[in-house]
């Protein structure tokens, strides 16, 4: 746990020392009366906490908010539904990369039964987000989306592509069936990454990777009709969690975010 997460009304109150926040502090860090940890806000500032006291099995401490916290980056992945225990690692994993948003879509060679998980009704997927977030030293939680199919997705994103700001969007989808080039090629010949340098301003990435059998050649027209390149990572065929994690970690240093 490398920052503790409140929120906002709980930054104010007492941490009681049988929640998993407080048995960390007291027994991981044994941190005491006068010692200080990492906290932060979710979806807020970070900063660092001072114990004033443990007393009647609660920890007082008061918050001073020094950082924006890590905000997260300009991409949002549309990931095909995979089986359940995947899911969790791969919630955990590109919450922790900084991604903004996550796109869980049904696909036509998905298992439909995944779709039927009780992870984000049970709040589970949640907490492997917030689990990343916190491996991260960060306080932004990624939006988690569920969409019934690859056009419902497609659509929801386009409708809501320039609201509030002006990016140059660039639409990638990960293919390993005769893709039109490589991950890295694909965005180093879009006219906007002639800007070597992070612009948080400038520049949105929308990666779509498929579930475990992939797409459908219906739906690698979809994406193509919709401005998605379809880029490969080589010869190897990886897990949807690995290929999530391999593809956003390119994405997010081509952009210039992990320099």
């Amino acid at each position: 746990m490398n920052i503790c997460l409140f929120s906002s009304d709980e930054i104010e109150k007492p941490l009681s020392v049988k929640d998993e926040r407080g048995q960390h502090i007291v027994k991981i860090l044994h941190k005491q009366a006068g010692d200080t940890f990492t906290a932060g806000i979710i979806g807020g500032k970070a900063g660092i906490a001072k114990i004033s006291v443990i007393k009647d099995e609660n920890i007082y401490f008061t918050f001073e908010p020094l950082s924006d916290g890590k905000p997260l980056y300009n991409l949002k992945m549309i990931i095909g539904f995979p089986r359940p225990i995947q899911l969790k690692r791969l919630l955990r994993d590109i919450a922790a990369l900084g991604v903004k948003e996550v796109h869980l879509t049904g696909t036509e060679l998905g298992e439909k039964s995944y779709m039927q998980s009780t992870l984000v009704e049970k709040g589970s997927a949640y907490k492997m987000l917030l689990d990343g977030t916190v491996q991260a030293g960060s306080t932004h939680v990624p939006e988690l989306f569920l969409h019934k199919t690859l056009k419902e997705c497609l659509a929801y994103l386009e409708d809501n592509a320039n609201k509030g700001h002006s990016h140059h969007i660039l639409r990638l989808a990960l293919d390993n069936v005769n893709p039109k080039c490589s991950l890295q090629q694909a965005m180093k010949d879009l006219p906007c990454m002639e800007c070597k340098t992070p612009c948080d301003e400038g520049k949105m990435v929308f990666a779509a990777i498929g579930s475990e059998r992939g797409w459908t050649d219906k739906e690698r027209a979809l994406l193509e009709e919709n401005g998605y390149i379809r880029s490969g990572m080589g010869q190897r065929i990886m897990r949807t969690e690995t290929a999530a994690t391999v593809a956003g970690s390119i994405i997010l240093n081509t952009l210039g975010y992990l320099n």
